[in-house]
């Protein structure tokens, strides 16, 4: 860059620098425009605000429109008295309430509430409403604000009827099934000249406070969540820590539950549910009683003549597997309702696992009406006993590299150098392979362990088998077993100390020093002091298990405690029944068995021979490249 061009790019920057001074406003006109745009500010959010009320007293107009339309139409049922009417069976004790004709309290009997009682109040009339509304061409029929007249009262049926004038009333009929099921039906009767022709859906509004039924607040709100079934099949639900309020669902579903850990309410529709469905979940404080707030407003199908009644199911009961996969054997709809994915089992493998092993074994050891505490020890044996080929396989590919130890060493003491590390490693893997021996093979088998321990972290904290079950100090293995607790809630620990976790985490860390041990004996070299650091972290582990686990509940906590507590076990045996001097000279006949007969290596150690072979020839080439160069630098080339 020459001197004219330097001084052409200054004279630039300087009238460039000039105009925007010259142009830039005075601090006077900066405050008048400021002034202005606060002024024109303040006029637009009033005029939003004026527009805001406009919209909510023409809201509330239509409403009281509504409500006096209705009022007019059903003027014989819109003032009455509250009736009662309890339909029972064997498993529920339901509460239907003439105003609004819709079920208020629901009792599941045979399970015992976190009170004591004998048995599990669901809802009640201040936990729970639903209404449906019916858009007429002058009102709106809201069920909720109507009072019904119930007749054919029995046991497990009732008719409910709200008069309209004359030939003209709304009824809703429900029968109660044999066990968890609850059918209704909803019918109007010679109003078809009150609704619009193309007329074809009702709203459906259900409102529901999620009670706390267990004695741990914060586990149990892990597993309360509003799902629903997808119409073309699959389940979703709005996630369990997040809030939600109108929350659209995008696709056509044929039911919705409220679901807490052990217990659910689902509401299921003939017709489906249409897209568009705006769902609300948010989580309570701890110590209101209450795990969360649902709501969901949807829409569903409904006939104006009256010649064909809406349907829907209700399901209010337990959570088990098997009771609801017999729920569509049970409705009447026909439809794959896919009610069992409200027992989360995890996704892919872990479900696969869960579904098709854990279960099935859990179910069958289960049977034989022994406690559950045994049964988790018994399927810890079985699994132990499944896996323990791949947990040997694993330990005596560590044994081989702990005996082979001062052969490594001798054989990699030249590359001590940090730029000598590929070398080393190198070397390292020759030696393995000289010997047979493959690194990876103890990584894999631990690895193809680890779904297991997954899914059993899956599977029990959904599994109602546990719940109220006691087993020595644990009054019930689907909650946390306080040794001591204290009113306030600190960070990180809660207000507890389970005891069982303080067994797992203690179990943990004896396991981590073992595995430690272990891997200290076989490391070489740089390896060995990469491992001190690696102990440090499976030391803190944990540390980190106690404040995750504190809350959950004592039988996961015990499942992890009595397999670390085996596996620890397995290991102590394999370690006293390997003899290291046997072991090496079997080692050593491979050695020689590989030496003399080369052709004999496949697998792992050809591969790895071939890898080092090619090294070598790169290697070469390299210096003899370097070489060639150095000789034609000495010519002066």
């Amino acid at each position: 860059m020459d001197k004219n061009t330097i001084t052409g790019f200054v004279l630039i920057a300087l009238v460039l620098i000039g105009f925007s001074w010259w142009s830039s406003p005075s601090e006077e006109e900066q405050r008048a425009a400021f002034v202005k745009d606060s002024i024109e500010q303040v006029a637009r959010e009033k005029a939003e605000a004026q527009k805001t009320l406009a919209l909510e007293k023409k809201a509330e107009a239509n409403k009281q429109k509504a409500l006096a339309d209705t009022t007019a139409l059903f003027h014989n049922a819109f003032e009455g008295t509250e009736q009662k009417v309890t339909l029972r069976n064997s498993k529920l004790e339901l509460t239907l309430n003439s105003k609004g004709a819709a079920v208020e309290k629901v009792v599941i009997k045979g399970f015992k509430d976190r009170d004591g009682n004998p048995d599990l109040t669901l809802f009640d009339k201040e936990d729970q409403s639903i209404s449906y509304m019916l858009s007429a061409k002058e009102s709106n029929i809201i069920t909720s604000d109507l009072y019904f007249e119930p007749s054919q009262v029995t046991d497990s049926t009732v008719v409910f009827t709200a008069q309209a004038g004359e030939g003209k009333d709304v009824t809703m009929t429900y029968r109660l099934g044999q066990d968890y099921m609850l059918h209704m039906q909803l019918q109007v009767n010679g109003m078809d000249g009150l609704f619009a022709p193309n007329t074809n859906t009702m709203d459906v509004n259900w409102r529901d406070m999620c009670r706390q039924q267990e004695k741990g607040f914060t586990f149990e709100n892990r597993y309360a969540s509003l799902t629903w079934h997808k119409v073309e099949g699959g389940t979703d639900y709005l996630r369990e820590t997040s809030e939600y309020k109108d929350e659209p669902i995008e696709e056509d579903f044929d039911w919705v539950a409220y679901k807490n850990q052990f217990f659910s309410a689902v509401m299921i529709t003939k017709n489906d549910f249409k897209s568009g469905a705006l769902a609300t979940s948010v989580p309570q404080k701890k110590g209101s009683g209450y795990l969360k707030e649902y709501d969901i407003q949807m829409k569903t199908f409904f006939d104006p003549t009256g010649k064909q009644a809406s349907e829907f199911e209700f399901y209010y009961g337990p959570n088990d597997f098997h009771l609801l996969k017999t729920v569509e054997e049970q409705s009447t709809f026909g439809k794959d309702l896919e009610m069992q994915d409200l027992v989360y089992l995890g996704w892919t493998i872990f479900r696969f696992i869960n579904r098709w092993f854990t279960l099935p074994l859990f179910e069958m050891i289960a049977g034989f009406g022994i406690n559950m505490a045994i049964v988790l020890i018994l399927i810890t044996f079985i699994l132990k006993g499944i896996t323990y080929p791949l947990v040997k396989k694993s330990y005596m590919s560590s044994a081989k590299m702990r005996v082979l130890k001062p052969k490594l060493e001798e054989a990699t003491k030249q590359f001590n150098k940090p730029e000598d590390a590929m070398q080393k490693q190198q070397a390292m893997m020759a030696e393995y392979s000289k010997y047979g021996v493959s690194p990876l093979s103890g990584c894999l088998p631990m690895l193809i362990q680890m779904p297991i321990w997954i899914a059993m972290f899956q599977f029990v904290p959904n599994s109602i088998q546990l719940r109220g079950q006691g087993f020595l100090w644990i009054d019930d293995l689907s909650t946390y077993d306080p040794i001591i607790e204290w009113g306030t809630n600190l960070w990180l620990i809660g207000d507890h100390l389970s005891l069982t976790c303080i067994l797992f985490c203690a179990g943990q860390l004896l396991y981590s020093w073992m595995m430690a041990r272990q891997q200290r004996d076989q490391m070489v070299g740089a390896q060995a002091e990469q491992m001190k650091m690696m102990q440090w972290m499976m030391y803190i582990m944990p540390l980190m298990f106690f404040f995750m686990f504190n809350d959950y509940s004592s039988g996961l906590n015990f499942y992890y405690f009595v397999s670390l507590f085996m596996s620890a076990a397995i290991m102590f045996v394999l370690r006293k029944t390997t003899n290291d001097e046997k072991l090496l000279k079997i080692l050593e006949a491979r050695y020689q068995e590989n030496k003399n007969n080369p052709q004999k290596l496949s697998g792992l150690a050809a591969r790895l021979q071939a890898m080092q072979e090619q090294q070598k020839e790169m290697q070469r080439k390299r210096e003899e490249l370097e070489r060639k160069k150095r000789d034609l630098g000495k010519k002066g080339v």
